[in-house]
């Protein structure tokens, strides 16, 4: 398997290179060559299996002849025994032909345990095998630099420092990261919006000096093997529902597009996916793109979702190469004018594609929380502001079929916003009871790429 960026102007790598590179020395992201396939038998088959299964399976088929398949294995079984429940991804359902997948069974209680268990041991893995050591540069909007934390947390082989929007997530998401005392871990609450954080992660892997002054990567959904991994749910809950013979339609929290991004590359694998739906806060980037075909830059609001809270899709870079034809020019064009103007009008033909498999819905305030309310009732199911975007989203759409909302967080991460809304308090499970009592280390920081720069320089060297 190799492996281009979205720019072009890049040499094409190995997987193991795309992996510890994360963003491609242009600028761009990586994604395959060639997208391989899973047959439709295989697919069938994977009802029922044990999810390391199918995520060796699935990954298995990006990773090519790099890791050797008894070592994926091993691999992927170690990650999915940190969950709490033994079908790491369980679903539930909330009405007929609609389900929850609930995706927040890992160490921090959020989606992005899926992708960062296996990848912090696809780190370790690989590092080894060249007797390397990184400084992992990591943007949050809440959820990342928990999982990242959770998961990297005492490697021998890697530093991590884990960037968040000061006063702009919940205290269990902040508490995630800042109680670590592990001392490969340093975070840093950043003066600005989550955008501001990620436009300073891109700021640092474009300089070259400090690149390989700390052999600097990156766990965001910028990284491929974060994506990979999370298309695994796609094929497990999809095959538990018919798949291939029936397409399942999968609604989706959104914000950094790497979620919904993942059920594409799902489909080039080979799985029929009728339709996804990309369910925003008021931070609709996404869904104005695909409603109207212009993907233009808003002011960050700060929401009950702030997961969400983003105004620049980076993974939307993917999509857009993908719908202009795979054509880097191009590609290269409309994000470099994106990042001065802030604007990109999709081709139509681009735009046509795009449409024929996502679809965007903006979802606001008010709505989100009486979706909280209205769930509990109707089902007796406690979900977090995130999933209730996704739920809420349902009935501004028409969709055939099976349907499958992925639930992206627990409810206890948000307790005082949930109980706001419906009155109940999410039961605090045991990890995250025993947070509030922990001290907190962090350091704060003016959003200026530079100071960021500097400190992760010196964190690293230390």
């Amino acid at each position: 398997m190799r492996y281009v960026s979205t720019r072009g102007q890049s040499p094409a790598v190995g997987f193991t290179d795309a992996v510890l590179g994360g963003l491609a020395p242009d600028g761009g992201l990586y994604v395959p060559q060639t997208w391989p396939t899973i047959p439709p038998d295989e697919i069938a088959a994977f009802a029922g299996q044990p999810y390391a299964q199918v995520a060796a399976r699935v990954l298995g088929a990006f990773a090519g002849d790099e890791i050797a398949p008894a070592d994926l294995r091993a691999m992927c079984e170690e990650a999915y025994a940190t969950f709490s429940h033994r079908a790491v991804v369980p679903m539930v359902q909330i009405g007929p032909q609609t389900f929850i997948a609930e995706l927040f069974h890992g160490p921090s209680l959020a989606f992005k345990d899926v992708a960062m268990q296996i990848l912090a041991r696809l780190y370790d893995h690989l590092l080894g095998l060249q007797g390397r050591r990184q400084t992992i540069l990591c943007a949050t909007s809440g959820d990342t630099g928990g999982a990242a934390v959770e998961a990297f947390r005492g490697a021998k082989n890697v530093k991590l420092v884990a960037m968040f929007p000061k006063g702009r997530i919940s205290e269990v998401q902040r508490r995630f990261m800042t109680t670590a005392t592990e001392p490969n871990i340093a975070c840093v609450a950043v003066d600005g919006t989550f955008d501001d954080c990620q436009a300073i992660l891109k700021d640092a892997f474009q300089d070259q000096v400090l690149k390989q002054a700390v052999d600097l990567a990156a766990v965001n959904s910028i990284n491929f093997a974060r994506i990979a991994a999370q298309a695994v749910y796609y094929f497990t809950t999809a095959a538990a529902l018919g798949a291939p013979d029936r397409a399942v339609n999968f609604v989706v929290p959104s914000g950094n597009f790497g979620d919904a991004y993942a059920g594409y590359v799902a489909t080039r694998l080979g799985l029929p996916i009728r339709r996804i739906v990309a369910a925003t806060n008021a931070n609709d980037i996404l869904a104005r793109a695909f409603q109207t075909g212009r993907y233009a830059r808003g002011a960050v609001q700060a929401t009950l979702s702030p997961a969400m809270d983003i105004q620049s899709a980076s993974n939307f870079e993917r999509l857009y190469f993908e719908g202009v034809g795979r054509e880097p020019v191009e590609t290269t064009r409309a994000f470099q004018a994106f990042a001065n103007a802030g604007v990109v009008d999709i081709p139509p033909a681009a735009l046509a594609t795009m449409q024929a498999l996502f679809t965007g819905v903006a979802i606001g305030e008010a709505e989100t929380a009486r979706t909280i309310l209205v769930t509990l009732n109707e089902t007796g199911e406690l979900i977090d502001p995130h999933t209730a975007v996704a739920v809420a989203a349902l009935r501004h759409v028409a969709l055939e079929g099976p349907v499958v909302v992925l639930s992206t967080a627990h409810p206890a991460k948000f307790p005082q916003d949930v109980a706001k809304a419906c009155g109940v308090t999410p039961d605090l499970p045991r990890g995250v009871a025993t947070l509030a009592g922990r001290p907190e280390r962090f350091d704060h920081l003016p959003g200026e790429a530079a100071t960021i720069k500097a400190y992760v320089r010196a964190f690293a060297e230390a």
